[in-house]
């Protein structure tokens, strides 16, 4: 780790169950509960047919692709990704849901292979088979050495920080909850006695106070905090009103970073007092090649972010985006157009926020943004 600097790598969802789960080399149960698909074997095809056969079972670096080597060269000092599935063999489909995501907790390799420091878990899948479920969920994460943050066995251990601890006495925080805006069920939300997740009802004044009392409660003198929220909806740029002064409320309060998730594609990137706001990270890893239906968002394009940060301060310093696109159920480097398309639609979305995203080397976008903000 440079001294003047961490740099976090941050990514949206990572949904290793479904049809990922049945290329890996342990395929769990495959029966789905949806409206048109009854079984996870279907999405492979899918895939299949959108980009050539995919060899089965495949090593479990396979879904990360070239999305491994190009950590291993920007060496980030802490890993973050928002782990959308539920790692289970127990528990029953959750009732009142379309889509149920899980994956054989004997193919967790998939996701050490990444090296994650911090998988959070406040999303609208984790619970997917119910609270049996999410417990042999936790407990397989712990198992597997790999720290979990946004959901547990009771609302303290829902709302309790992951805590990374770096070098010279610095750490990095990383708090985690989720909205219903993003479609995670009211009744997910982590109580004294129930497990489940740390559940935000809204985006206001109030819930925002609470969680930067928080964040003030546990940050020391450079640490780095990171609030990693899972709300708005799969689709569309816009963000709302409450959803900014939400976010600037947590910067404000004391959050370093803040880091959106649930968005199918990447939304806004804001910097705000120095402080880095992504209101959507997109899709990172999933099993959606080849389903269509909203192309115009170019949900295929994935964001591979490398945020850096001055620990003293808190203060964002650079903010790389390398886009990646997934095929064969693999991801890969995205080719010229597609990233001169993805850095066009992330300039332009940004205008109101007072950023900028330039090309950078190798297809890299590159942010920058006013220091007046």
């Amino acid at each position: 780790m440079r001294e003047d600097t961490v740099t976090l790598f941050l990514c949206g969802d990572v949904m290793l169950g479904r049809g990922v789960d049945q290329i890996l080399p342990h395929p769990g149960d495959p029966a789905l509960r949806e409206d048109w698909i009854r079984d996870a074997r279907a999405y492979v095809e899918l895939a299949e047919e959108a980009n050539g056969p995919i060899p089965r079972p495949v090593e479990f670096s396979w879904p990360w692709g070239d999305a491994l080597p190009l950590l291993e060269e920007a060496a980030p000092d802490v890993r973050v990704v928002n782990l959308e599935t539920s790692v289970t063999r127990d528990g029953t489909f959750a009732p009142g849901k379309g889509v149920h995501y899980r994956m054989n907790p004997a193919n967790l390799p998939c996701l050490v292979t990444a090296r994650p420091d911090v998988c959070v878990l406040a999303n609208n899948h984790v619970m997917d088979f119910g609270r049996r479920g999410l417990e042999e969920t936790l407990d397989s994460l712990a198992g597997a050495g790999l720290r979990t943050v946004g959901a547990g066995r009771d609302a303290d251990e829902a709302a309790r920080p992951a805590v990374v601890p770096l070098g010279g006495g610095r750490r990095v925080l990383v708090f985690s909850f989720g909205m219903p805006s993003s479609g995670i069920p009211r009744n997910w939300a982590a109580t004294e006695d129930r497990p489940g997740v740390d559940f935000v009802t809204e985006p206001s004044t109030t819930a925002a106070d609470a969680i930067s009392g928080r964040i003030r409660q546990v940050k020391r003198p450079g640490d780095i905090a990171v609030a990693s929220i899972h709300w708005g909806p799969n689709w569309g740029y816009d963000v709302s009103g409450d959803e900014v002064g939400f976010a600037h409320a947590l910067v404000d309060g004391g959050a370093d970073l803040v880091h959106g998730h649930s968005s199918h594609h990447p939304r806004a990137l804001e910097v705000y007092r120095g402080r880095l706001v992504l209101y959507g990270c997109g899709d990172f890893i999933d099993d959606y090649e080849g389903i269509g239906g909203f192309e115009r968002y170019r949900d295929d394009l994935r964001p591979l972010v490398l945020v850096s940060a001055e620990p003293e301060t808190g203060r964002t310093v650079a903010v790389r985006i390398v886009p990646l696109q997934p095929r064969r159920m693999r991801l890969q480097r995205a080719s010229a157009d597609d990233c001169e398309w993805l850095r066009a639609v992330l300039d332009r979305i940004g205008r109101d926020f007072g950023s900028h995203v330039e090309g950078g080397a190798d297809g890299t976008l590159v942010l920058r943004w006013s220091t007046e903000q």
